[in-house]
């Protein structure tokens, strides 16, 4: 029998859902990695959001990994993993949460919701009028599954959108369409400028010194994609000399983010601990994938898997 080992916190969930439907395969379920042991061995198939280089080079029989999220870069890098190991992605699933997660950061920078927390923690009342996103403008780089939600949701809220892909393209929901080479001129113009980009050796440290250079001063930059798409040192001296009004941060270039960061301390920025992919439905959201490659992969039709990545 085929031997699949599921690594995550509702492992045990998954399974109880995946037994009735998969009769011929032998599912195991562990909540994170140290609890592996000795099943690695035998496992054919692995469905987790990331690995040790360790595990998988004890892995032996492993012909296929259905990694949980869109960036495969914790996997596919893995010194390892042989070549003839199929990868699948979590792509197209996040485009709910991560939305949301765009306007938590906006709406709270744009509340000032910390110091309202801090206000409510010292027992103060203080008011003062909000900004509003209604007539603002935004710019998204990136307009894939999660942008266009973004998208769809920032025309809901009376948002003008600016939308950055590889190519230009009208795109619903997109106002204002640009290539790569419209990133600064973007840049310049909008309210808001939310940053969706995976980690790609195209994308690292696309953001930088010039790009902050020429927002607005009233301008807040959101990081939902990668962490290394953003020069951080180009980032903290713009928010240090008040080139932009604030940040909204979900991920970073070294995570966790190390304790001697300025950005810890600076009031006009909120961190979040890489979360913004994450939800409490996760694991209804990732199984329809999952369940559809399993069915293909005990077919045999290994190279038609849902999100297949090319290495």
């Amino acid at each position: 029998m085929t031997q699949v080992l599921i690594v995550d916190r509702d492992a045990e969930y998954m399974k109880k859902i995946l037994e009735p439907k998969f009769p011929e395969v032998t599912i195991h379920a562990v909540g994170r990695e140290e609890e592996i042991g000795d099943l690695i061995e035998d496992a054919e198939v692995l469905m987790a959001i990331r690995i040790s280089d360790e595990q998988v080079k004890r892995a032996k029989k492993l012909k296929w990994i259905q990694c949980m999220i869109t960036g495969v870069d914790y996997i596919v890098n893995l010194p390892s993993l042989k070549k003839d190991v199929l990868l699948t992605s979590g792509r197209g699933i996040h485009g709910p949460q991560v939305s949301e997660m765009a306007f938590l950061l906006m709406l709270a920078l744009n509340r000032r919701l910390q110091e309202n927390i801090r206000n409510q923690d010292r027992r103060v009342w203080e008011r003062w009028p909000g900004k509003l996103l209604w007539h603002k403008s935004v710019g998204i780089l990136g307009v894939g599954v999660i942008g266009k939600e973004i998208a769809r949701k920032c025309k809901a809220f009376g948002m003008t959108v600016y939308g950055i892909t590889r190519r230009k393209r009208r795109i619903e929901n997109v106002d204002h369409s640009y290539g790569p080479e419209g990133l600064l001129e973007v840049m310049g113009v909008v309210d808001y400028f939310i940053n969706v980009v995976p980690s790609t050796p195209e994308t690292k440290n696309m953001i930088g010194e010039q790009e902050f250079s020429v927002m607005k001063p009233t301008a807040y930059f959101i990081n939902i994609g990668r962490g290394d798409t953003v020069d951080e040192e180009a980032l903290i001296n713009a928010l240090e000399n008040k080139k932009i009004a604030g940040a909204g941060l979900d991920v970073f270039a070294t995570e966790p983010l190390p304790n001697d960061s300025p950005l810890w301390g600076m009031e006009n920025v909120i961190i979040t601990p890489h979360v913004a992919g994450m939800s409490d439905i996760y694991a209804n959201q990732i199984l329809p994938i999952f369940e559809e490659n399993l069915r293909r992969f005990l077919r045999g039709e290994r190279m038609d898997l849902v999100n297949f990545v090319e290495r």
